[in-house]
């Protein structure tokens, strides 16, 4: 497969996390950038196979692939302005609350797919929900996917559920950090010290979350492995219970899933 030419519209803290795969992977052949500071930023000059470019124009007629990294308010002065470069190529968008809809209208005649990536994309362990634009090839979508997959894992939904994703992957990792801190809180407060109580509960947390996916079981069978009759295991999740730590998480889910909806309504 020929390597591509990929354009990333906004070097912030995604799109530089997508740079670094693309190069670090090798599926680029070249990667072409803007940020709102035209001077190269010092953590991108260890880069030589990432351009930085003065011109959004420019780098949509320079690239194969686009991809639109910037503030979801920023988004249609963007597309608009380089609509005319952009026929006949794929434009993926990693922007939450705007609608493939939203960006087929600012630019009719190029490919859109909507992605929802995460901040451990930035490490490699990430995850990126892909779903198709409404007049997108399907050849669109299978691009897409290559793209991200340097960064972690990828799966395919229907645009519809893209507020539930936000909600649950895209906000996620804050959650998993609240979690960390709070188990790490709770080893300093049976004595152990900070450093090693934050690796107990990160690596638990890591360890858990590898167990589901390898093993492909559902997570309850799982618990119910750790879960001994008269066991220490079984108080702990009683008073998690008792805490409703099941319900708060979901009703987390929910209100970033309700705070994405707001977001495209404003």
């Amino acid at each position: 497969m020929k390597k591509q030419i990929v354009g990333i519209l906004g070097l912030g803290t995604m799109g530089t996390a997508i740079a670094d795969g693309l190069l670090r992977s090798g599926w680029a052949q070249r990667v072409l950038g803007t940020r709102k500071k035209t001077a190269l930023a010092p953590d991108t000059q260890e880069r030589p196979a990432l351009e930085l470019l003065a011109s959004n124009r420019e780098l949509a007629q320079r690239s194969d692939i686009i991809v639109l990294a910037v503030k979801p308010h920023q988004a249609r002065a963007v597309v608009s302005e380089i609509a005319g470069e952009l026929q006949g190529k794929t434009l993926i968008s990693v922007l939450a609350a705007i609608e493939s809809a939203d960006l087929e209208a600012w630019a009719p005649g190029c490919q859109i797919v909507r992605t929802m990536p995460n901040t451990p994309c930035l490490i490699g362990a990430g995850m990126t929900v892909i779903a198709r634009g409404a007049t997108s090839a399907p050849e669109a979508l299978a691009l897409t996917e290559q793209l991200f997959a340097p960064l972690g894992r990828t799966a395919v939904v229907d645009e519809a559920l893209m507020d539930a994703v936000t909600g649950l992957s895209g906000c996620g990792p804050a959650y998993v950090f609240l979690m960390i801190e709070a188990l790490s809180e709770a080893g300093v407060k049976l004595g152990i010290d900070r450093k090693t109580s934050t690796l107990l509960a990160a690596q638990t947390l890591l360890g858990g979350a590898q167990m589901v996916l390898q093993r492909g079981e559902h997570p309850a069978k799982l618990k119910d492995e750790v879960t001994t009759p008269a066991g220490c295991t079984v108080d702990a999740l009683m008073a998690l219970e008792d805490g409703r730590l099941r319900s708060t998480l979901i009703r987390g889910v929910v209100a970033g899933a309700e705070r994405s909806k707001s977001l495209r309504a404003q």
